[in-house]
């Protein structure tokens, strides 16, 4: 009985400190994924306060659509800011609570603070352009599968997820 015992608290404290040095290894990423397959394309060290750029073309007017996010505490992407050359279909006049003309011509909507805890599109080599982690540009449509369903998320990578140490 005292060796059953015994075996089981060991077992319990084994267990234990796999689920600590699990959750104590975790790191945070930012991830593009196939949304179906699961199979990641993108994965880099990501933190509150990181600074995320997603820059597109609009499908039907054909003009560039940017969008600034940050990562918040939780993980999330905060819409900060979007910004295009002109209005047209499907493109709001309302977001934020600041709205100017820049020099380059583009309308910045700004103090948006739209919550997402993830995207998901399909995307195009002709239509996705730029995303950037903090000015580095980390993909771009080119670099990731044409008419392929994409996830971009902020998750943690933790030491036994079948993906290493994330370092």
């Amino acid at each position: 009985m005292k060796k059953t015992a015994a075996a089981l608290c060991a077992a319990v404290v084994l267990i234990a400190g796999l689920w600590v040095l699990n959750e104590l290894s975790a790191q945070t990423v930012l991830r593009i994924y196939d949304y179906e397959t699961k199979e990641i394309y993108v994965e880099v060290p990501a933190k509150e306060g990181d600074k995320l750029f997603f820059g597109w073309i609009h499908s039907w007017e054909k003009i560039p659509w940017h969008e600034y996010y940050h990562i918040d505490a939780n993980g999330d992407l905060i819409l900060d800011m979007i910004a295009y050359p002109a209005f047209g279909a499907g493109i709001p006049e309302n977001k934020g609570t600041e709205v100017w003309i820049d020099d380059d011509g583009m309308i910045y909507m700004n103090n948006i603070g739209q919550v997402f805890h993830e995207f998901t599109w399909i995307n195009s080599h002709f239509a996705t352009r730029d995303i950037a982690l903090n000015d580095v540009v980390i993909a771009t449509g080119e670099t990731l599968p044409e008419h392929t369903r994409v996830n971009l998320v902020v998750t943690k990578r933790r030491f036994f997820d079948g993906k290493g140490t994330g370092k």
